[in-house]
């Protein structure tokens, strides 16, 4: 992933010094185990423990010639550790290595990005209170339906990402294994307590059953996790994008001092941020195919899996975590406009009161059918500017004759549609 769209914290996870780190780790680990049991001597594991180390270039420098990653690492290590580095990698294959790093590399990853929902939680949550009772016009297809809150929006975008955070907490633990089974999964060189010895010091679960190689289903349920992010990034960035066109204008991202909006038009204020966020989602998401095709390998292991997680594996997790932190940012500095927002509430004239008035028909006595009739033939004269909603109807005879002026007019107050936003946020937020 280009620096553009990375921050260090998630970048540093997928650097060869950290991955050839967790090598080291696997491998030390599992010569402490190979010790315990009397596999090789305890001496041999306590030298790899003090004079193993690797270089990253003469790792490069060995695998140009080798075109083999592993052993290449492991040369590099024997030239630090000496003679008992004979005692390494036993009964251990490569799969053992690099799909145990990859699970500690996914879950460090994981951590990253809960962090990162975290923070935007708290955002969400921060602004939804602010804005409980704002009340603006909520739309349905892009067009006026009835009286909301920003705060309700919000809160709806909360609810989501406390899902997904739930659903990336499962995926890290499914995702968290450890395979160390030797070639074609049977233990046959090495005993199952290696295993579960590397498992423990890695913070990983020993994985039930390998074929030499952790079952791909695991992986492209991480990978789907986070697309379910990464779309509910996309939704609540898209939001933004709307209640920014210059027609709506009722909330927009910061504008800093100096900041400049087009080459061209030096007025513009344009959400790109927000149309940032909306790429960088179907970038995600693209990982997912490729996840769902590695879980087909031929027999007991093939690598057709390997290439593809190599570019998919930090490309996915390093662009949702940007994609957060920066819509955590865009919340937290988000402009509200509740003036706005108000206008556009009234600016069909209070067309967006018609279910009320229609259910208050159907209470006086008039059929679903009759109110519907009356209530819309009203309606469509405020879209042609032929009058005032609520004037329309105490005009209208059918209408009149059926409910008393005040109780027409006592259909037209927001507060009714915004009196269970109390009980929505408790739902939501829990009680406060």
């Amino acid at each position: 992933m280009i620096p553009r769209y990375s921050r260090p914290e998630m970048t540093r996870i997928w650097e060869p010094e950290n991955r050839f780190r967790i090598w080291f780790e696997i491998e030390a680990h599992a010569c402490d185990a190979q010790a315990e049991l009397g596999v090789i001597p305890k001496g041999a594991a306590k030298a790899v423990w003090e004079r193993g180390a690797f270089e990253v270039e003469r790792i490069d420098e060995i695998e140009r010639e080798t075109h083999h990653d592993v052993i290449a690492f492991l040369t590099n290590l024997s030239e630090h550790v000496g003679p008992e580095a004979r005692f390494v990698h036993q009964g251990m294959t490569s799969s053992d290595v690099l799909d145990t790093c990859l699970a500690v590399q996914l879950t460090q990853a994981a951590d990253l990005l809960l962090a990162g929902l975290d923070r935007l939680l708290a955002a969400l949550e921060t602004r939804a209170r602010e804005h409980k009772n704002t009340v603006c016009v909520g739309r349905s297809h892009g067009i006026h339906a009835e009286p909301t809150t920003f705060g309700l929006k919000l809160a709806s975008h909360y609810a989501a990402f406390k899902r997904n955070r739930r659903r990336l907490e499962a995926a890290r633990s499914e995702v968290a294994t450890c395979a160390i089974s030797g070639a074609v999964g049977t233990f046959a060189n090495i005993d199952p307590y290696v295993e579960e010895h590397v498992a423990a010091k890695l913070g990983l679960l020993p994985e039930p059953i390998s074929t030499q190689v952790i079952p791909r289903d695991r992986h492209a349920a991480f990978f789907a996790c986070l697309a379910l992010i990464a779309s509910s990034v996309e939704n609540l960035a898209t939001e933004i994008r709307h209640l920014q066109r210059t027609e709506v204008r009722e909330a927009e991202e910061y504008f800093a001092p100096g900041q400049k909006g087009s080459s061209a038009m030096p007025h513009k204020r344009n959400p790109i941020l927000t149309e940032n966020l909306t790429g960088l989602a179907r970038a995600v998401r693209a990982a997912v195919v490729p996840a769902l095709e590695n879980v087909t390998l031929w027999h007991e292991r093939d690598i057709s899996h390997s290439s593809v997680e190599r570019l998919f594996g930090p490309d996915a997790t390093i662009t949702l975590d940007f994609a957060l932190n920066r819509l955590a940012g865009v919340i937290e500095k988000l402009t509200v406009y509740p003036e706005n927002m108000a206008r556009n509430l009234a600016q069909l004239g209070g067309l967006v009161n018609s279910q009320r008035v229609l259910l208050a028909l159907t209470q006086a006595g008039l059929s679903r059918e009759e109110s519907y009739q009356a209530v819309q033939r009203n309606a469509m004269k405020v879209w042609a500017d032929e009058g005032d909603f609520l004037a329309l109807l105490k005009a209208d005879e059918e209408v009149a004759g059926s409910i008393a002026a005040s109780d027409l007019e006592a259909c037209f107050d927001d507060g009714y549609h915004t009196k269970q936003v109390d009980r929505i946020f408790a739902r939501v937020f829990g009680e406060s």
